[in-house]
């Protein structure tokens, strides 16, 4: 069920405990059901609107905030998701509910002295397609660094260097401005861009994520949120 983008590993066990899940139209109970690739896989109604009633949450996190566990001394981005801070002209048509922080967690991770899009959400199918084992998801920074860069580090940024012993995957990297980098990446190792900044000589000064996939930060201000449309897809 996980692989076919109908739910996430856990979601899955706990629908199928509770008798929702249809294999070729028969009820399946057993959790470990094993099928095979041509067998047909289908949700229970309830199930379908109970998957269509979770919300993702587009957050604008600023410095200073960590993404999933506090530290000490620091607070959870998903403290700043309240009434009060939602994007006055976000076009969601749901009204905000506390609901809406129940299982809401970081779909990936941005650092704490990173600011720019983090997405929360309830639904295990977005957090599977943005941050699973698979994921092709692009994510786009804009990255304010210090020191010089030769055209041979600007290449081995794009492809070539390692961390942790692992090749990282190719990268997009080029120049904005003149002391300022854009990244596309399709992978998200922790404090990655600044790790690959280091190896080449330069020190990241700021960092923004201004896109996951095709949804932009756009014109949200810091610290404040809106509901992801149904009408977006990453």
């Amino acid at each position: 069920m996980s692989e076919r983008g109908l739910c996430s590993r856990r979601e899955a066990d706990a629908l199928i405990e509770r008798g929702l899940v249809f294999v070729d139209g028969e009820r399946v109970t057993q959790l470990g059901t094993r099928i095979n690739p041509s067998q047909i896989i289908t949700l229970d109604k309830r199930a379908e609107r109970q998957q269509s009633q979770r919300v993702t949450i587009l957050l604008h996190k600023p410095v200073g905030y960590v993404s999933s566990q506090p530290e000490k001394g620091y607070q959870a981005a998903v403290t700043l998701i309240g009434k009060e801070s939602r994007y006055q002209e976000d076009r969601a048509p749901q009204p905000y509910s506390p609901e809406h922080l129940h299982g809401l967690a970081p779909a990936g991770r941005l650092d704490i002295d990173s600011t720019g899009l983090l997405v929360l959400t309830q639904d295990g199918r977005i957090a599977k397609q943005l941050i699973g084992a698979d994921s092709e998801i692009e994510k786009e920074y804009l990255v304010r660094v210090e020191g010089r860069l030769s055209e041979a580090n600007l290449n081995r940024l794009c492809h070539g260097l390692s961390l942790d012993g692992e090749a990282l995957k190719p990268a997009k990297v080029s120049w904005q401005n003149q002391d300022q980098l854009r990244f596309i990446l399709k992978e998200g190792k922790k404090r990655q861009i600044r790790r690959m900044c280091e190896l080449v000589g330069l020190k990241v000064v700021g960092l923004k994520r201004i896109r996951i996939g095709k949804v932009k930060l756009g014109d949200l201000p810091a610290g404040q949120w809106r509901y992801l449309l149904d009408s977006e897809q990453f």
